[in-house]
């Protein structure tokens, strides 16, 4: 989204890479993403987003005006703090789980749960292309990843046409 020249690591689960002692300088907590911008090295997806829109992204991606940019930080931590929250027991157990291993009702209550947080963005997004209004921002990459586990959840959802013509939009970016 940037244009930012970039080198991919493959780090955590099947990688590893996360428990060696480099690593370990970068992120402490030993969980990925983490970044190294030319010496500053930064963990947290949110802070990451942040700070590469602050530093290289333009007045939409990273607004200006403290309003705008406030509810731009709004939707990027609801998206972890009440989406994935409420989705993350489903994925862990639809998507990380062994089929004999998995807890049906705490996928029943999970997507349950996401579902409410769902409608939230779909009602959000009844007037609007992205979710700070006309523009792409940062809290559309934040939210399109949750929305992208959402959507690929083995699971039947309810219909949200708003919120599935965002994602898709979001999805379908070059």
């Amino acid at each position: 989204e940037l244009g930012l020249e970039y080198a991919l690591i493959p780090a955590g689960m099947e990688y590893g890479l996360t428990s060696t002692a480099e690593y370990r300088a970068l992120n402490p907590n030993g969980l990925v993403p983490a970044i190294d911008d030319g010496g500053f090295k930064l963990w947290e997806s949110n802070a990451i987003v942040r700070y590469l829109g602050a530093t290289y992204g333009d007045a939409h991606f990273y607004p200006i005006d403290v309003q705008e940019r406030a509810r731009a930080d709004r939707w990027m931590d609801w998206a972890n703090l009440q989406f994935y929250s409420a989705m993350g027991p489903a994925f862990q157990q639809l998507v990380r789980t062994e089929v004999e291993k998995r807890c049906f009702h705490v996928i029943d209550e999970s997507l349950a749960k996401a579902e409410t947080y769902v409608a939230i963005l779909d009602q959000h997004l009844t007037d609007k292309e992205f979710a700070n209004g006309a523009h792409f921002s940062m809290a559309d990459i934040c939210l399109g990843v949750i929305a992208h586990r959402w959507m690929g959840l083995p699971a039947n959802r309810t219909l949200r046409p708003h919120f599935e013509r965002w994602y898709r939009t979001v999805r379908d970016r070059k």
